[in-house]
């Protein structure tokens, strides 16, 4: 196990299987980036650290999805549209 930054550590797989509740703390508190061959394979990190980039996904999705309606809304013209009334016979 190396500690590369504050809050990142690197374990082989190996270790992984040795130590698992170690590593699994570890998690807890910052990232394990888990290497195969001395190659990135995976990355455990603590549930609120996901569901937190999941979060800034998602915010970033709506950005952006925000920006594409509304150049859309700018270019389109009044017989783009379809009247809810027409929608509803």
């Amino acid at each position: 196990m190396l500690t590369v930054k504050e809050n990142t550590t690197l374990v082989g797989v190996s270790e992984l299987r040795k130590g698992i509740e170690k590593i699994l703390e570890k998690a807890r508190t910052g990232l394990v980036i888990i290497e195969k061959r001395h190659k990135p394979t995976a990355v455990l990190m603590s549930n609120e650290e996901y569901e937190h980039i999941q979060q800034v996904v998602e915010t970033a999705e709506d950005i952006v999805l925000g920006f594409i309606a509304n150049g859309r809304y700018k270019k389109s013209k009044e017989k783009d549209y379809v009247n809810i009334e027409s929608l509803l016979k």
